[in-house]
């Protein structure tokens, strides 16, 4: 699977923002999707994911702001971004697996492909 993020940007505190990643190689469906982030000096942390199940989970800092969602027909997913904060700034990759139990979604090490990453910048 080969995965393409796009849509990073500059915006201001309280805009919104929405990220693409675009998936190839095999069947999009199949597989478990998520988004990390990665800001400057810190570990990459989890953000979104849809489990194998097709189930949604998020992380307690985007709850309620951010909204994975996906297009099967077009093999690309998504993640709005509402009310962003300057905390949110980072690089955003998305992620994908086939076989990823529910346990290990928010675990990066857990994840077999990746995307580049998209800068996000939050300015405040």
């Amino acid at each position: 699977v080969q995965l393409q993020a796009s849509g990073g940007g500059l915006v201001q505190a309280g805009d919104s923002l929405k990220l693409s990643c675009a998936a190839s190689g095999h069947t999009f469906s199949r597989y478990a999707m998520g988004w990390f982030r990665q800001a400057p000096g810190k570990e990459r942390e989890f953000v979104a994911a849809y489990n194998l199940s097709g189930r949604t989970l998020y992380s307690d800092s985007v709850k309620g702001r951010f909204t994975i969602s996906r297009e099967n027909a077009k093999n690309t997913f998504y993640l709005q971004m509402n009310g962003l904060k300057s905390e949110d700034t980072a690089v955003y990759y998305c992620a994908a697996d086939r076989s990823i139990i529910a346990s290990s979604l928010r675990n990066s090490a857990y994840w077999d492909y990746w995307g580049q990453g998209t800068l996000v910048t939050v300015s405040s």
